[in-house]
């Protein structure tokens, strides 16, 4: 969509456009659909991330300092470790920094963090719907205008075996 003036998207009429311009269009609007649901896929799994993260937290109590747990080093190579202080975690925020909170704070970082990504999610469902519904109108013009094209070749070999047959007619006549 084109835009004019500035004054936000232009509205184009899908039956003038011809079936090159659709067949783009619809070019366009799958490549869209297909980074939108990667999109969501990535916030899923950040989702269940944080989410994770957030129940873990949960696990957390005064009860838990000095108890013994595996530390990870790697994703697949542990250390055993003692909780020394159960009321302060370190969270990571992104980018390679950490942040020092206590329970309440962490539980509280990772339920807004639960609740952006999935107000983020909504928000690339509901544009994903409206895409998706766009590319289905697409699609039903261009069968519309595969239909006309199929219609005016039929009426062209139409005319031209009546164009046969009638000059053999008149030959036959002389």
């Amino acid at each position: 969509m084109a835009s004019s003036k500035g004054s936000g998207p232009q509205v184009i009429d899908i039956s003038k456009l011809n079936l090159e311009q659709l067949t783009a269009l619809k070019n366009q609007l799958d490549q869209e659909l297909q980074f939108f649901n990667e999109s969501l896929q990535q916030l899923k799994i950040a989702q269940l991330k944080f989410s994770e993260s957030g129940e873990c937290v949960e696990k957390v109590t005064p009860e838990t300092k000095g108890k013994e747990m595996l530390v990870p080093l790697t994703s697949c190579m542990y250390v055993p470790g003692t909780i020394a202080d159960a009321e302060k975690l370190l969270i990571d925020i992104g980018t390679g920094y950490y942040v020092e909170r206590d329970v309440n704070g962490a539980k509280d970082y990772f339920s807004r963090k639960v609740k952006f990504v999935t107000e983020q999610m909504e928000k690339i469902q509901k544009i994903a719907s409206e895409k998706s519904k766009l590319r289905e109108v697409v699609m039903d013009m261009m069968e519309v205008k595969l239909d006309q094209q199929l219609a005016v070749i039929q009426q062209q070999q139409a005319e031209a075996e009546a164009a046969k047959a009638a000059a053999k007619a008149a030959e036959e006549e002389m």
